[in-house]
């Protein structure tokens, strides 16, 4: 069944939907996907949502993360992703794009784009990732404001409220911060930058209330797998540029191949066959909706 045709989608309003894979006592495991392919292939894997990194999606722009992308960059990926997927997807909407009237355009868009949740940040612009040194915050109250904004916005949009306080104001500071969001409507809280197993508890027991983490390579924190997360607390893992990651490595030694050996002979073991990705794309479903096209055959040789 393809888009197209719109049978057979759930059609309950994303929010919703991701609310009852909360719901459940399991840890919901998110990984990130900067575009509807990668999409397309966690959901094939069996992934149930999504992450649309902010980190993610600018480095496929070739934009660093400094808060320079804009909320029509963001819609248009978040469109595409839902249009291909239709999966709950969990969007980093970075500092809402603003201050409270900005935030609740921001929720109206990303809502229109098929989100499910928004994840906003109390730092200031230019942000940074919260796993970097030198973040600039935004008073605790001001913060408190933008997610009620939010809140009084949505339709069905889940907001989750991150904190980055960790590092300038601790451990108490951090967990202050994140019950003043929750108390102005947040339906999550998501601190950033924790780096041990400790100070992930220590956070999940001072909120008391749903809390994401994140697993991001190269930062602050350990490794750990979801149900690590689980035991400490935790409702939502996100992996949210892990597949950047690895596509980017992939190309690099690709294009590092075909520039040496002036040809792509000897990396077929390494690629998505054309017949699988047609499948993965719903290639022939397509074609099937139009009578005037023959169905394509997939070459025998060098597929």
């Amino acid at each position: 069944m393809t888009w197209l045709e719109g049978d057979g989608l759930d059609t309950r309003p994303a929010g919703e939907r991701l609310a009852e894979l909360l719901a459940r006592p399991k840890i919901l495991r998110t990984p990130g996907a900067h575009n509807a392919l990668a999409g397309l292939i966690a959901k094939q894997t069996g992934f149930e949502a999504l992450y649309m990194s902010g980190g993610g999606l600018t480095a496929s722009l070739g934009l660093p993360d400094l808060g320079v992308m804009t909320l029509d960059d963001l819609c248009y990926a978040v469109r595409n992703l839902y249009r291909a997927t239709d999966l709950p997807i969990i969007v980093d909407a970075d500092t809402g794009y603003g201050e409270a009237l900005n935030v609740m355009r921001c929720v109206r868009e990303l809502e229109a784009a098929g989100a499910a949740a928004m994840q906003m940040e109390d730092q200031q612009l230019p942000k940074k990732c919260g796993h970097l040194n030198d973040k600039q915050l935004i008073p605790a109250e001001d913060m408190a404001v933008k997610v009620a904004a939010a809140v009084r916005a949505r339709t069905h949009l889940r907001i989750i409220a991150r904190t980055d306080a960790m590092q300038s104001e601790g451990m108490d500071g951090a967990v202050a911060r994140a019950r003043l969001y929750m108390e102005a409507g947040a339906d999550v809280a998501f601190p950033d930058g924790l780096a041990s197993e400790d100070e992930f508890r220590a956070f999940a027991e001072g909120v008391g209330a749903p809390v994401m983490a994140n697993m991001t390579e190269f930062g602050r924190t350990p490794h750990f797998t979801a149900e690590q997360f689980q035991d400490m607390g935790y409702s939502i893992v996100i992996w949210p540029v892990s597949q950047l990651r690895v596509a980017a490595r992939a190309m690099q030694e690709l294009y590092a191949h075909i520039f040496e050996e002036s040809g792509t002979a000897g990396m077929e073991n390494r690629m998505m066959t054309r017949a699988e990705t047609y499948d993965l794309i719903g290639y022939h479903d397509f074609e099937a909706l139009d009578a005037g096209l023959v169905k394509s055959t997939v070459p025998k040789v060098g597929e």
